[in-house]
């Protein structure tokens, strides 16, 4: 009983932080052991209770689609190891809770001679949950604005309705798929996520093959956006969009196939093919009235979710 006369129950109302240390440790450790199982036996339900979010979305499809084309499994699976952990754990109050591991991984590309941090995202739904992985993103460390910490030397979390960011979190995911159908709102600073994707649509050309694109943001639930705010006053945001290509073919002609698309296809290749991906985003959000005001893409992890045939 507190002096207001409310009652804390599971922590809902006392602003604590997300998780312990070992907490979070132990997270990592589960995440990074059911991962490796599943992808070696390319089985999904081997660590479908350690993802979620946008995360759970692409790695589920992913292994439902390679386990139907390499039943026997990965060959040539090869252990994934997440160390040198640095646990940014805010505070809060109330359900979701979460937290970033900001981890050295054994995937850097050219044999380690390009340095990256895998950034893996937890999220504790319920008092009773576990701790499943929501969003995953690589990026160079020199990308990475330094986070801001409490006087406890917490991180600090940002609202999703902020009004101290030039774009609020809970508006980037429909900010971002407005952008890629319109070329407005113009919030974001030109890159291959943005600017270049959008330019990649636009000039992508297969005769006889004609191509829509639609982009929906995915913001409610384990897809929701998850920001930190960083010591310049901006802040490093997580967010997810659902993104579809429609190619449809001339008379004679039918879509191309790979083995991920007709491992996830329902329907039959007539004319039309429709794919889903389903996409998580690492941006960093200036503050209001900083410099250009440009939001900056980090990283995009996309990944195919399902195909559908006409």
């Amino acid at each position: 009983m507190t002096a207001s006369g409310c009652v804390t129950v599971h922590g809902e109302l006392e602003v604590v932080p997300a998780a312990t240390a070992a907490e979070a440790a132990q997270a990592l450790k589960d995440f990074t052991t059911a991962y490796n199982a599943a992808d070696k036996a390319y089985d999904p339900a081997l660590d479908a209770d350690l993802v979620t979010g946008p995360l759970g979305a692409i790695n589920q499809a992913g292994l439902k689609a390679r386990q139907k084309s390499s039943p026997e499994g990965n060959k040539d699976h090869s252990p994934l190891a997440l160390t040198d952990a640095n646990y940014l754990i805010p505070k809060k109050a109330g359900w979701p809770r979460w937290f970033v591991a900001d981890t050295e991984s054994n995937r850097d590309e050219d044999g380690g001679k390009l340095d990256t941090r895998w950034l893996v995202v937890f999220v504790k739904s319920a008092p009773g949950a576990g701790w499943r992985a929501a969003y995953l993103s690589v990026v160079a460390p020199g990308q990475l604005r330094a986070v801001a910490k409490d006087a406890d030397g917490r991180a600090r979390p940002v609202a999703a309705d902020s009004t101290e960011l030039a774009v609020a979190p809970e508006d980037l995911g429909t900010h971002y798929t407005e952008f890629l159908q319109k070329g407005t709102p113009d919030v974001f600073a030109p890159g291959s996520a943005t600017s270049g994707w959008r330019e990649t649509r636009r000039t992508t050309r297969r005769p006889g093959f004609s191509y829509q694109y639609v982009d929906q943001p995915m913001d409610t639930g384990t897809f929701a956006p998850l920001g930190l705010e960083t010591e310049d006053g901006g802040a490093l945001v997580f967010f997810s969009s659902k993104h579809f290509e429609r190619q449809t073919a001339a008379q004679g002609l039918r879509p191309p196939l790979n083995a991920d698309v007709e491992a996830l296809l329902t329907g039959e290749v007539k004319s039309t093919l429709t794919k889903e991906r389903v996409s998580g985003q690492l941006v960093y959000v200036p503050r209001k009235g900083a410099g250009d005001g440009k939001v900056v893409v980090l990283n995009r992890l996309p990944g195919l979710t399902s195909a559908k045939g006409e």
